[in-house]
């Protein structure tokens, strides 16, 4: 089992409501004490239209072995959202991608009995050209599915899908069905 604690200590954007920065800390911290940050989430369609999803290295320090968007993560301070994110798709997947920002999720929820997440997460879209190189102390597995099919698996099988996914698939569907619509 790898486990993700030097990432730990990555010093995360804490922000307000309005989105203003007002200063930053360590990810523990910010997780243990559920404080507001900024974040992104990245969602890739191959050229069937379907949505890259990752399974969670299982010694993951939250979330761990369960199902999430292509690539999540958090911008560092100075570092700007659509800069972050690319560099979190070179760091977890191997791969680089024109990502098109398209919206911004407000939201809180417990990812684990000691952590929280309470995030404004921009929201990326991106077409998959390349063939991804999963890094193994990120991802165990990927696999695809198209929006339905993502539904459908919400419904099922919810205990193996990552927090924020869940949030995503409940209050933002047809959000995500509008931005895939839209990627050239």
């Amino acid at each position: 089992m790898i486990h993700d604690d030097t990432s730990l200590s990555e010093q995360l954007i804490l922000i307000r409501e309005c989105n203003r920065a007002i200063g930053s800390t360590d990810k523990r911290s910010v997780h243990i004490e559920g404080l507001l940050h900024r974040a992104f989430s990245i969602f890739l369609l191959d050229q069937d239209g379907r949505l890259l999803l990752q399974r969670r290295q299982a010694g993951k320090y939250h979330s761990g072995g369960l199902w999430a968007n292509a690539c999540c993560g958090h911008p560092r301070p100075g570092e700007a959202t659509g800069v972050a994110a690319n560099r979190r798709l070179q760091e977890e997947l191997g791969i680089t991608a024109r990502l098109k920002y398209q919206f911004r999720v407000r939201y809180r929820t417990r990812v684990s009995p000691t952590m929280e997440e309470n995030e404004l997460a921009y929201i990326y879209f991106g077409r998959l050209d390349q063939r991804p190189s999963p890094n193994p102390a990120e991802i165990d597995e990927i696999s695809f599915l198209n929006l339905q099919e993502l539904r459908d698996f919400r419904e099922g099988h919810p205990e193996q899908m990552a927090p924020w996914l869940r949030h995503y698939v409940d209050n933002h569907y047809d959000q995500l069905a509008s931005s895939a619509r839209r990627l050239p």
